[in-house]
């Protein structure tokens, strides 16, 4: 069983940064594809950053240039560097894993495994 905990939410001002964690526990490694994702009150879960299997990265076009993608297999943690941060950022933020190379889609229901969610909130 695999258990993943978000950490390094918070609040910022626009243009801020923040770097979320996301440890993973129970047996995961490099073939698991991973992901972060967000929700904001009202609207739907959308994906926001993936590494795949193969180690190849995707972002939303929301975030791309802003935001960063990594993992560190040997820590068994994903992060996401958050730069340039934005009010419209502004959700809870979840990361999530899956046995199964993504092949870059960001997409929810690909995703077996996932966290309880950091909160990310940007003011302006």
């Amino acid at each position: 069983q695999v258990h993943l905990v978000e950490s390094g939410g918070g609040s910022v001002q626009a243009g801020g940064s923040l770097r979320l964690s996301c440890a993973a526990y129970g047996f995961i490694d490099s073939w698991y594809s991973m992901g972060w994702f967000r929700q904001a009150p009202g609207k739907e879960r959308e994906g926001v950053a993936l590494i795949d299997s193969d180690g190849s990265t995707s972002y939303a076009d929301s975030v791309k240039g802003r935001f960063t993608i990594s993992k560190d297999n040997a820590k068994n943690t994903l992060y996401l560097q958050m730069n340039s941060l934005k009010p419209e950022d502004t959700a809870m933020y979840y990361c999530a894993a899956n046995r199964n190379p993504a092949k870059g889609r960001i997409v929810a229901d690909l995703f077996r495994y996932w966290g309880q969610g950091t909160q990310v909130t940007v003011s302006s």
